[in-house]
């Protein structure tokens, strides 16, 4: 049964993108909220559907996503493969928060504008994100402060028209890789 608002087309599941009242029977959920819950029920079956790559629309969760920039230095006295196994922990932390990596860039060795603990390079590398979670940012800066690789870090917060800039940046960037 769907729901008198919205009704289930075949768009919306191409685009896994379906409102939580269209997938269920609005009176079979009244009985199932007096015997379990609201909570519980959404939490089964968003586990469910999260299986089958199904997004689910509740009314909590139209949070506005953020997009976000971090750009990090690693320490110059690293191998490329252990700057690598670095990027990638930082990658698998963004992962486990939540996050969703839109972009990445490996600047490469670089020299810095100032030594920094007396070196005067380091491994740049970029992430564009969208985090949904609000303490992505928080937990991701906490890991940085903790691993003795990274010299610095700073992480910015796009608008749209920075969002739009960088999107463009990465087709251009596309197009002369290509070419």
């Amino acid at each position: 049964m769907q729901s008198a608002r919205h009704k289930t087309t075949a768009k919306d599941l191409e685009r896994s993108f379906v409102p939580f009242s269209a997938l269920i029977d609005q009176k079979y959920l009244k009985k199932l909220k007096f015997s379990f819950g609201r909570a519980s029920i959404i939490a089964i079956f968003a586990s469910l559907l999260k299986k089958r790559n199904i997004l689910i629309l509740t009314k909590n969760s139209n949070k506005m996503s953020k997009h976000y920039e971090t750009v990090f230095i690693l320490t110059p006295v690293l191998s490329d493969e252990q700057a690598k196994e670095a990027v990638s922990k930082f990658r698998k932390i963004l992962k486990d928060l939540g996050a969703n990596i839109v972009h990445e860039e490996n600047w490469g060795l670089k020299k810095l504008a100032y030594p920094i603990q007396k070196k005067s390079t380091g491994f740049y590398t970029l992430f564009e994100y969208i985090a949904t979670n609000g303490n992505t940012v928080a937990e991701l800066e906490v890991a940085f402060k903790r691993d003795e690789r990274v010299l610095r870090f700073l992480t910015v917060a796009l608008d749209k028209h920075a969002v739009a800039y960088a999107e463009k940046r990465r087709t251009k960037a596309k197009t002369a890789a290509t070419a």
